[in-house]
């Protein structure tokens, strides 16, 4: 016997039919419910579309490790309060680079919407948000398109990416750890990620606290490689007095 979450779920689906993608607001006036109804209804595993950044969007075929759609509900609230953190670090008329992940939405919502900006992105979710963004000039990183964690991975780093120098690149990372380095889950993630490190003038890495001391399979760069350090709260004694040590400024 059908649920109301499978109508609901159903209504969503042919919403999609008509567009690739509906803004949660919209999605909870069509459906005549909360946001939170919504959320909820989208949490289980088995539902065939995602909330990715704000918007609902057919879930993308799952991968091995990772699936963006699995991290999204996951220390929102710490992800957040790290992300108002680094927002703050922006200022008008900067070229920035938003890496992939879950938590790289929070800051650009976080950004006021009146701050003329550049952004330079490679993920679907990411934006999915700057593009809501009335002062935001967007380029999207075109190529490979894979599903898992939502990302386009470049044919060509000539064509674009080689031609751009990020004031400021917001960086988000599955394992921080003082010797192994900042860690995530995808190799083809690397190459961009690899590329803002070699162009970008400030490095940020943006991570909430369940990420220290963690180590993934692709390895990004060491920790010191990063200018600052923005968590929800306070890392352990020995990565403050590393970080101390490295002259990585942190904030939590």
């Amino acid at each position: 016997m059908e649920t109301r979450r499978d109508e609901r779920i159903g209504q969503l689906l042919q919403a999609l039919k008509r567009s690739d993608k509906l803004h949660l607001k919209e999605a909870a006036t069509l459906l005549g419910v909360s946001e939170m109804t919504i959320r909820r209804d989208l949490n289980n595993n088995d539902a065939p579309v995602v909330l990715l950044g704000g918007y609902i969007v057919l879930e993308p075929r799952s991968a091995n490790h990772y699936l963006i759609s699995d991290q999204k509900s996951r220390l929102v609230d710490e992800k957040r309060r790290a992300a108002q953190l680094a927002a703050s670090l922006v200022q008008a008329h900067q070229t920035l680079f938003f890496d992939c992940g879950t938590t790289t939405p929070w800051i650009i919502e976080a950004i006021d919407n009146e701050l003329p900006f550049t952004a330079i992105c490679y993920s679907l979710n990411t934006f999915l948000v700057l593009q809501e963004k009335p002062q935001c000039r967007v380029i999207l990183c075109g190529g490979e398109f894979h599903a898992s964690n939502a990302i386009f991975k470049p044919l060509d780093f000539q064509e674009t990416l080689n031609n751009l120098c990020p004031d400021i690149a917001f960086y988000s990372a599955a394992g921080v750890h003082i010797e192994k380095g900042a860690t995530c889950f995808n190799l083809e993630e690397l190459p961009v990620k690899h590329w803002a490190m070699s162009m970008a003038q400030h490095h940020v890495l943006v991570v909430d606290h369940s990420k220290f001391g963690k180590v993934r399979p692709a390895r990004m760069g060491e920790v010191k490689r990063f200018d600052t350090i923005i968590s929800d709260s306070r890392p352990d004694d020995d990565f403050v007095e590393y970080a101390k040590a490295q002259r990585i400024k942190l904030m939590y």
